[in-house]
């Protein structure tokens, strides 16, 4: 099996992607392959958010058990 990327690689790898080929369409709405770049960019961004959020929230918890 393949290594797979982490998601701070994949979201560079994708926005490059997506910049690469909105700036050589003409149609970008049309575009079914930008579509699904775009969706697999805000997809990977998503879990990146919520994993922020998490760390976030489970580190205030630790600090509120400690007092």
């Amino acid at each position: 099996m393949a290594k797979r990327r982490s998601l701070q690689e994949d979201t560079v790898a994708l926005s490059t992607k997506v910049k690469e080929s909105s700036a050589k369409s003409e149609n970008l709405e049309g575009n079914a392959a930008i579509r699904s770049l775009r969706k697999r960019l805000k997809r990977a961004q998503r879990k990146i958010r919520t994993a922020k959020q998490r760390e976030v929230l489970r580190t205030a918890k630790k600090a509120d058990t400690a007092k």
